[in-house]
């Protein structure tokens, strides 16, 4: 994973008046963020006497893991053709960790404007823009080999890391990998 942030304070145009006072005083900030694919493992459940248990199968040889499949998100999806459940309840030949869904890129964007007032506060007006190219970020196809959605990406990155509250993590707003999104802010700093 890489994570590149900047500022950058915009200089003031050689003007006068009123020109130079509305357009001074202005900032950019960035973040690039960027990862490869998150590993994905493909499960089933069998009871074996004493509960429900999650096994990985075993590979099928020489059937492909992937599929090119333009209908689907990210425009691949996991073969089911390429996994068998064991007769026997045991783990599969199938590795843990072996296959990986989909990668992150997002761009985010602010422009900011501070706005020194009496007594030493200021007054800073923002505006943020989350993942600004829109770049479509899916989160892992899903792994439970006897789901009927088994091997599809069925959400954006963002309403997969978590759902905030009782479930854990953050709410989906304020995760990485989302729809483009702006927000707009008025800070007072003192």
């Amino acid at each position: 994973a890489v994570n590149v942030a900047a500022s950058y304070d915009l200089p003031t145009p050689k003007m006068g008046g009123f020109g130079a006072r509305m357009l001074r005083d202005w900032s950019v900030d960035s973040i690039v963020a960027a990862r490869t694919a998150t590993p994905v493992n493909v499960l089933y459940s069998r009871n074996i006497g004493f509960g429900a248990y999650r096994f990985r199968p075993d590979l099928v040889p020489g059937v492909a893991l992937y599929l090119d499949d333009l209908r689907v998100a990210g425009g691949k999806r996991l073969n089911p053709a390429a996994f068998s459940i064991p007769t026997d309840p045991r783990q599969g030949t199938l590795p843990r960790n072996a296959l990986r869904g989909f990668p992150l890129f997002q761009l985010d964007l602010a422009l900011r404007r501070q706005i020194r007032i009496a007594g030493g506060y200021a007054l800073q007006l923002r505006a943020d823009c989350f993942n600004v190219l829109n770049h479509p970020n899916f989160g892992n196809p899903d792994g439970a080999l006897t789901s009927g959605t088994f091997g599809r990406s069925t959400t954006m990155l963002n309403n997969s890391l978590g759902s905030g509250g009782a479930n854990g993590g953050f709410s989906p707003v304020y995760q990485v990998g989302g729809p483009r999104s702006i927000q707009l802010a008025v800070k007072l700093l003192f």
